[in-house]
């Protein structure tokens, strides 16, 4: 199969791109390299510098490429970057979305795979997370994601060829598991990487914010699926889309680890009694989140694989250890 990885220079989608490869098919990316990183990119994927907001260089690259099926990961995806500039966020993620959908719509190109989010869920009154959980997003963030979906509903069911699924998780984490892709973002505010960086001295605390939640340590619980479980669900998704398929999924490992159990697995695998400061709650920050992955795998037969905290974090240091600069180590 032709694959279009829109946002293959990014965290997950470079992920996306390497299995996508390694499983035979034919993969072209689509990323601004405004947050991805070139270095990232499988040298067997054709890469193409471009905006989603370029319609017809997005048609251009579906037609020529013979594209029978596009993956989307490309998506601003800071929470608080969103509350102070929604704009940027409904731009890219929301705006950029529609161009690429009348993109496919005009090359012919039927088949969608959306990376969604659980932030589209807000704040659940109730654990775990299904995929009927009411949807109401509490930063513009989760409702740019959130229009998506709406506007993938809608144009689905006035499009009988056009099928899509939407893959909504929480917390990724994780490298690839052979060492040969990592995680870098500027600014980092990811958990794992934050502590793995403060263990090899490129920062010089790390802080903990909250540590009167109810929960059993008193620290938030969050649910972390591996970057190679959470993309191996987007190969088998996009597979099993059929004709006229509208399908939602939670992708997840069923559980939670507390900010404290993370943060002492990363000194446990790091072997480095890195600093620690414990700040004051973060507004908005749920005590307790994870999602029921059940449906996805009565489904489509899908399994997180790793669920231990312990070998998603040594995947990690694996990577970082290795390339303390990120990409430019």
């Amino acid at each position: 199969m032709n694959v279009l990885v829109a946002g293959g220079a990014g965290y997950i989608g470079s992920h996306a791109v390497k299995m996508l490869v390694e499983a035979g098919h034919r993969v072209v990316v689509v990323d601004n390299l405004c947050r991805g990183h070139r270095e990232a990119v499988h040298a067997q994927a054709v890469l193409y510098e471009m905006s989603l907001a370029d319609t017809q260089g997005l048609f251009r690259v579906l037609r020529d490429e013979k594209i029978d099926g596009v993956m989307h990961f490309a998506a601003l995806a800071y929470v608080g970057e969103s509350v102070a500039e929604p704009l940027s966020y409904y731009d890219n993620n929301t705006a950029g979305t529609i161009s690429l959908l009348r993109a496919m719509d005009e090359a012919g190109v039927h088949r969608l795979v959306f990376s969604s989010t659980c932030a589209t869920y807000g704040q659940p009154e109730r654990m775990p997370i299904v995929e009927t959980t009411p949807q109401v997003p509490i930063n513009p963030y989760g409702w740019s994601k959130w229009c998506v979906e709406r506007v993938l509903r809608d144009y689905g069911a006035a499009q009988d060829r056009f099928a899509f699924v939407a893959l909504r998780y929480f917390n990724v984490a994780g490298c690839a598991a052979d060492g040969s892709l990592g995680e870098e973002h500027d600014p980092e505010t990811h958990l794992i990487p934050v502590l793995l960086q403060t263990a090899l001295g490129r920062r010089a605390n790390v802080t903990v914010f909250g540590s009167d939640y109810p929960t059993p340590d008193g620290t938030c619980i969050r649910d972390y699926i591996h970057v190679d479980d959470l993309c191996a669900a987007h190969l088998v998704a996009m597979e099993a889309l059929g004709p006229g398929d509208a399908r939602f999924y939670n992708l997840g490992i069923g559980r939670g680890y507390s900010v404290r159990e993370v943060l002492d697995t990363a000194r446990q695998v790091t072997g480095i009694d890195f600093p620690v400061e414990y700040g004051p709650r973060r507004p908005g920050d749920p005590a307790i989140l994870y999602a029921d992955a059940g449906k996805i795998e009565r489904e489509l037969g899908w399994k997180a694989r790793y669920t231990d905290i312990r070998s998603i974090v040594e995947t990690a240091w694996n990577w970082f250890r290795n390339h303390p600069e990120g990409y430019g180590s």
